[in-house]
């Protein structure tokens, strides 16, 4: 991958895993490659000409001899990614359902002492 584009994301873990992927997730066969003529790429404007020390992204693990060859990797994450998406809907709706029995419940000495009506 690109990774002086400015969408280019790395992030690495206590556990020595490293994520890195397009912000814009327009990079189907992440981590190896972006698309030939990204019509996104935005050279990062950041850190032109730093010189970087030790916390440099790690190096990129060797490309598969399969990527490529076909849209099967591109079409398996595209399939979890929707499963995921069509989960987050009922998610946030049992999420605020629960926030809004919560702020419902009275609080502080107000649930002690309750008028009778």
């Amino acid at each position: 991958m690109r990774q002086d584009c400015k969408y280019f994301e790395s992030r690495t873990y206590p556990t020595g895993d490293t994520v890195r992927k397009c912000d814009l997730d327009i990079a189907p066969e992440a981590p190896w490659r972006c698309p030939d003529d990204c019509p996104k790429y935005e050279r990062r404007l950041a850190d032109v000409a730093w010189s970087h020390g030790t916390l440099v992204t790690p190096a990129t693990p060797a490309e598969p001899e399969s990527l490529g060859e076909d849209d099967s990797i591109a079409a398996l994450l595209d399939a979890a990614e929707d499963i995921v998406n069509a989960a987050g809907p009922a998610i946030k709706a049992e999420v605020d359902e629960e926030r809004a029995a919560a702020a419902a419940k009275p609080k502080g000495l107000k649930r002690f002492f309750k008028r009778k009506k």
